[in-house]
Formats: C-alpha cells, sequence, structure tokens
C-alpha cells in the first residue's frame, strides 16, 4: 500500500522531499594587534561580519579547504594552526529561520596566521554577500554584527576554560 502523500509532514527544517544534509565548514580565527579579521557582508539587509572561511568540498580535507576560501575571501594565504572550536548552525532554530529554516551546517573554526609577506585585500571572488574585509577590534566585539554571536564571548573568555565545542548557537 503506497501511502497518501497529502499526509506527509516534514520534519521542523527539512523541506519535503529533500533529503537532509549537513554543510561542513571550516573558518579562520586571524587576529593581529588586537583585531579579528573579517569577511564585510551586506545587501538588502544590515551589514554583518563573518570570519573568513566557508564550505569544504568533497575531496578536500579542513586545512586544504580553508586555504582555498582564504584565498577567495581575503586575497592571501594563510597558515592553519590548532583546531579552535566546532558549532552546530541549525537554521530552523534561530532568529533567520523564514531565511535559512532546511540549513544545517558543521564549522571547524581554526587558529590561523597569514602567511610570510601576506597582507589580506578583498579581490572580488568572496561570497554573494560580501563587499569587503576589515580588522574588527577585540574590544567592543560583542557590541559588532559578527556572526556568530558567540564567537565575541568565546574570545573575551580565559584561554583555560574555553569549551571546544559551542553546540547550535549563531
Amino acid at each position: 500500500m503506497v501511502p497518501d502523500s497529502s499526509r506527509l509532514t516534514n520534519p521542523p527544517g527539512i523541506r519535503l522531499g529533500v533529503a537532509p544534509t549537513i554543510r561542513v565548514a571550516n573558518k579562520a580565527i586571524i587576529i593581529r594587534d588586537d583585531r579579528l579579521l573579517v569577511t564585510v557582508n551586506s545587501g538588502d539587509f544590515p551589514t554583518f561580519y563573518l570570519c573568513p572561511g566557508g564550505g569544504q568540498d568533497h575531496g578536500e580535507d579542513a586545512h586544504e579547504a580553508l586555504r582555498r576560501e582564504c584565498h577567495e575571501e581575503i586575497g592571501c594565504d594563510v597558515v592553519v594552526g590548532d583546531l579552535a572550536f566546532l558549532r552546530d548552525y541549525i537554521g530552523a532554530d534561530h532568529e533567520f529561520a523564514d531565511h535559512d529554516g532546511s540549513h544545517h551546517q558543521r564549522e571547524a573554526y581554526f587558529f590561523c596566521s597569514l602567511a610570510r609577506g601576506a597582507e589580506p585585500h578583498f579581490n572580488g571572488e568572496g561570497d554573494v554577500w560580501q563587499t569587503g574585509i576589515t580588522w574588527i577590534p577585540l574590544e567592543g566585539l560583542s557590541d559588532e554584527p559578527l556572526w556568530p554571536r558567540a564567537l565575541a564571548g568565546w574570545l573575551a573568555s580565559p584561554i583555560g576554560v574555553r569549551p571546544r565545542y559551542l553546540g547550535n548557537v549563531n
């Protein structure tokens, strides 16, 4: 017997007929002179900041993907260091659920440094909404439109008590 399709419902955040997936992404925490390097993102919404990085392609390891994404978004090479933390972003659970409620992304944040002689610059190759890059002071970071919001508190916490997994945060 075939189930009556008119009675099928979606689990929260899942579109009917679409296999649920988790996107894997890697992000760079680059700090210089007590400032964090971020991408500037603008459109028909208020400007916001993100750490450089993005989706990992099939066949890439996390470091390779992060170096590629940083080259695209900040125009220079980076040296990938230690894993800082992991976080999940499950869109259905956050303030942008109407826009990306079916989105689930697992992000690994790595401490990174700029490659020897490298100076970041925006060359127009970043993400769709990326309009530039900037350095924002660590002091007052919680007042900036930085996503995930939890990053500001994490960076302000003593190193010894920083969690390695932040959970489902935005």
